[in-house]
């Protein structure tokens, strides 16, 4: 693993931008220049080169310099306040403030502070205070999802995709601050979607009124949507599992409330791996099924492949059961055969049913922060501490 990621780190060494977001990679690691420089992103490769700053790979600290000087400088909102979604070519704004974008940069932010970076812990703080006085519903337990630029309208649409991103970043603000609140609180969106998940026969509804009531057909008609597709999201399924697994391990010492947590994180990897793996004639995991199980997109993410190896690694460091090592083997084996690309690096992100390049959803290699954590998390023994945490 340590050879595919280093491969990883090198290939992306592309992203920086001179304002400091991050370019979006193409194919053979050159950056797109005419694409927007996305706040996601930016986070992602921060908190990437923070691990990689800590593993020892070279350059990686100046890399991070660069993020954070984008996310403290042009991808800020200085007036009203948080992070746009993006600086466009052109150096417009992509308007609207996003539950997902801010959740990473409370991330990026935990990773860079455990390198020291100069103004980490301050765009730490801040990332917190925006996230609780704009996404966080303390009444509900759960997260808002999207505001305008200006952060006077908010969105009638709540997401689970943001919240499960909110978790991680809660997580991880836990293990870096020692904070137990955000424990708590990544607790609280987990009973949500453990109920939801256990009364849909595991399957996670995605989309949801203001109100949090399952719209179970949003974007029929686009069901291959990046952010918002339909159905179920199998590749969420399996994450949700892992994150689930982490929490319980770090909230509790009781093994009996342990296992009921686990339990249910097994109960998600195997319905999702059930509907989605190798079920249409080739390998791989489909994107995205009905809410009967039947696969809807069938394309291949390899963010999908990178949590399927996480996940699997970690249910069988928990329960000792033999079957997720192999369904680990069998992930590796495909990811060597199908997924890796031997030629110009990194992983392919995107194949069709038949496992050929595809380029509908994710064109290029947008960044690295699924794989360089697979090749990660399956070796971390502490279960219930964050990636990045687990190597300061």
């Amino acid at each position: 693993m340590k050879v595919l990621r280093d491969d990883l780190l090198s290939f992306g060494h592309g992203f920086a931008s001179p304002e400091g977001g991050a370019y979006y990679l193409g194919d053979d690691g050159t950056p797109w220049r005419d694409r927007p420089r996305e706040t996601w992103i930016t986070c992602r490769m921060a908190h990437v080169y923070s691990m990689g700053e800590l593993l020892g790979h070279k350059g990686s600290r100046q890399l991070v310099e660069s993020a954070i000087k984008g996310l403290r400088g042009e991808l800020h909102d200085d007036a009203d306040g948080g992070w746009y979604a993006g600086i466009n070519a052109d150096g417009s704004i992509i308007p609207s403030k996003q539950c997902y974008a801010h959740a990473f940069v409370i991330l990026a932010a935990c990773s860079a502070s455990l390198i020291h970076i100069e103004g980490a812990d301050g765009l730490l703080q801040d990332a917190l205070d925006i996230y609780d006085r704009y996404f966080w519903d303390d009444e509900e337990g759960l997260a808002r999802d999207t505001w305008n630029t200006e952060f006077t309208e908010l969105s009638d649409y709540r997401g689970i995709n943001a919240n499960m991103h909110t978790v991680e970043a809660f997580l991880a603000a836990a293990d870096v601050l020692h904070n137990k609140e955000y424990r708590e609180r990544a607790g609280r969106i987990i009973d949500h979607v453990i109920k939801w998940a256990g009364e849909n026969n595991w399957r996670i509804p995605e989309h949801f009124t203001k109100e949090w009531k399952a719209d179970l057909m949003l974007n029929k008609d686009r069901p291959d949507d990046p952010f918002k597709p339909f159905g179920a999201t199998p590749g969420h399924g399996i994450e949700w599992a892992r994150l689930i697994s982490q929490y319980a391990v770090s909230a509790f010492d009781d093994k009996e409330k342990i296992a009921e947590y686990t339990g249910a994180a097994e109960h998600l990897y195997d319905r999702a791996i059930s509907d989605a793996w190798s079920v249409d004639g080739a390998p791989g995991i489909c994107y995205t099924t009905d809410w009967n199980g039947e696969p809807v997109v069938h394309d291949r993410m390899h963010w999908t492949l990178a949590e399927a190896i996480n996940t699997s690694a970690v249910l069988c460091r928990i329960t000792g059961s033999d079957r997720y090592a192999v369904d680990f083997a069998a992930f590796m084996e495909y990811l060597d055969e199908k997924v890796l690309d031997h030629v110009n690096g990194s992983w392919f992100h995107q194949l069709d049913r038949n496992n050929d390049l595809k380029v509908t959803v994710w064109p290029g290699k947008s960044d690295l922060y699924h794989a360089v954590q697979a090749t990660l998390i399956p070796y971390n023994e502490r279960i219930g501490l964050s990636i990045a945490p687990s190597l300061a």
